[in-house]
């Protein structure tokens, strides 16, 4: 989610990250943030100086109400050394000042999300985007929806999955995962992620074929 109160931003942000792969909502201020706010957002874009509510009232509600697990990324022109201590004071987890270049949020946003995901696998679920992994039910569901994996399929996405940003070349993933099937084909490992991506539907590109490599779990690519 963006929440600033200029439009420019917010529309120049949106276009670049959703055509980086990201599925993005917008809000205007603080208070409509908050009133849009679900379990479905994996990071928070809050501009520091706004209209109402300030960002760092927001992020402050946030930590001290609930959703307080969602990372935030604080843009704003403001950079004097106090200002950057209380966005981390308030519970930021990066802080970008303005002007920035698309490049940097972009880089800055995967890498917030690829930490807050690598802690969050010490728990039983996992929580990377539109996709929830329940370790301890053996569930996985897409944008709300409970979607049926086999075993095998479960164990492809949970090893990915607890490792985003790594690449796993089909001879890692059967090492893990077939280690005692001597005859695995490395044909095996591309027809379990082809039916992973097709049941993981709007959120298949989460999971790409680094050509040459191996395969990538990525919250967007």
């Amino acid at each position: 989610m963006i929440v600033d109160d200029e439009a420019g931003i917010r529309e120049i942000l949106q276009f670049n990250l959703e055509n980086a792969g990201y599925k993005v909502d917008c809000a205007s201020s603080a208070e409509e943030a908050l009133e849009m706010l679900s379990s479905d957002h994996c990071l928070i874009l809050l501009d520091v100086m706004m209209g109402g509510m300030s960002g760092l009232r927001m992020a402050e509600v946030l930590r001290n109400e609930h959703h307080n697990e969602i990372p935030i990324i604080f843009l704003t022109a403001r950079t004097d050394p106090d200002d950057l201590l209380a966005g981390f004071s308030a519970g930021g987890d990066d802080y970008i000042p303005k002007p920035f270049s698309i490049q940097e949020v972009i880089a800055r946003v995967k890498a917030v999300l690829k930490r807050t995901a690598s802690v969050s696998e010490t728990s039983d679920m996992i929580h990377i985007g539109e996709i929830r992994i329940d370790k301890e039910r053996k569930m996985v569901y897409v944008n709300g929806e409970p979607v049926a994996f086999s075993k095998k399929e479960f164990e492809v996405l949970l090893l990915l999955a607890s490792h985003p940003g790594q690449i796993f070349s089909r001879e890692n993933i059967i090492d893990e995962l077939w280690k005692d099937a001597p005859y695995v084909l490395d044909r095996t490992v591309d027809v379990h992620i082809a039916r992973i991506r097709s049941k993981l539907g709007s959120c298949k590109n989460y999971l790409t074929n680094r050509t040459g490599y191996g395969y990538v779990f990525n919250c967007a690519e």
